[in-house]
């Protein structure tokens, strides 16, 4: 009798361990085997893609049992040729071009939105030149504004600008579509203010530039996404889903000890020299979507603007069903 209890207490120690080492292996819950797909997906360089280089140096993608390829593009215009001509899978972008590509109809989908604004780390400032004596929104009246047009910038940009009850048309807005340049023409003093993403309006106010107002009340307004081609999504499901949950680990991690990967953003993050140390690197999002309402704003903005017709179906265009969970 005692060797028969014995084994079986032997019997739920080794059950009661498998299950503990598979809970603390999130990853073992794909199985052993890899997909044999490789997603191609295509990235500027700037600090909403961090976690794939934290995803990559960590092991996660091959620990998930996924093949992920890094398209680097240079602008918004080189990564959606590429997407137009199914040269990747997917891409990190936002709202305006995810209508802009389902606008006669459904050809991508959002799964996943890698980062808002946040009360600490706004993704968009509308920041005044060092010399230009503006001070706050009530100075703007008449000003240039350095934007790139009918984009994520200039509808975040009208949103705030209403927020303060100044609308846009009371503004001189100069469409600008390079972020390097206008940084620079802001600093030089070509143009009075520009609406920069980070870590370019943190380097600017560095070095002397005017904060106006910025996105971090209004999380609504920002976001950056990862939207997949309907082909993809309909023929590797399980590659994006391993995907999706790799980058939801290294975020885990990412958001937890956020200076412990400094070095390595400065590696693969162009980071002005003036704000390498200061810099605060952002908490990203996880496990979400765009809301209803996020996507309706952005839909009347554009048909306001005349960028649509009519407003496009959020169901068409927003998935959670590959969203890893918690």
């Amino acid at each position: 009798m005692n060797s028969i209890l014995s084994a079986h207490k032997k019997y739920l120690l080794t059950i009661l361990l498998c299950a503990a080492f598979i809970l603390g292996n999130p990853f073992l819950s794909f199985g052993i085997e890899k997909v044999s797909a490789t997603l191609k997906i295509a990235m500027l360089p700037i600090i909403d893609s961090f976690p794939y280089y934290i995803a990559e140096a960590d092991g996660d993608f091959e620990k998930a049992g996924v093949k992920i390829k890094l398209i680097p593009v240079m602008s918004g215009l080189n990564r959606d040729q590429l997407m137009q001509a199914g040269e990747v899978d997917g891409m990190l972008n936002e709202m305006t071009t995810v209508a802009n590509f389902n606008r006669k109809t459904p050809q991508v989908n959002v799964v996943y939105t890698i980062r808002t604004a946040h009360a600490k780390y706004p993704m968009f400032r509308l920041v005044a030149g060092p010399k230009s004596g503006l001070k706050s929104v009530a100075d703007l009246s008449g000003a240039s504004i350095g934007i790139s047009r009918n984009t994520i910038i200039e509808y975040v940009t009208d949103r705030l600008l209403d927020t303060r009850g100044l609308g846009s048309e009371l503004t001189n807005k100069k469409s600008i579509p390079a972020i390097p340049e206008r940084f620079q023409l802001l600093m030089q003093g070509q143009i009075d203010t520009a609406v920069l993403p980070d870590p370019l309006a943190s380097a600017a106010l560095a070095a002397g530039a005017n904060l106006i107002i910025d996105d971090s009340a209004h999380p609504q307004y920002s976001a950056s996404l990862f939207t997949f081609s309907l082909k993809t999504i309909k023929q590797n499901p399980e590659a994006l889903k391993r995907f999706l949950y790799a980058w939801d680990r290294a975020v885990a991690r990412l958001n937890a000890s956020p200076e412990s990967y400094r070095e390595l953003m400065l590696k693969k993050i162009r980071v002005p020299r003036n704000v390498q140390k200061s810099y605060p690197i952002p908490r990203f999002s996880r496990n979400s979507v765009p809301d209803k309402r996020q996507w309706s704003d952005v839909m009347q903005w554009m048909v306001k603007r005349g960028l649509l017709k009519k407003p496009l179906s959020y169901d068409m265009s927003v998935t959670s069903s590959f969203l890893p969970g918690l």
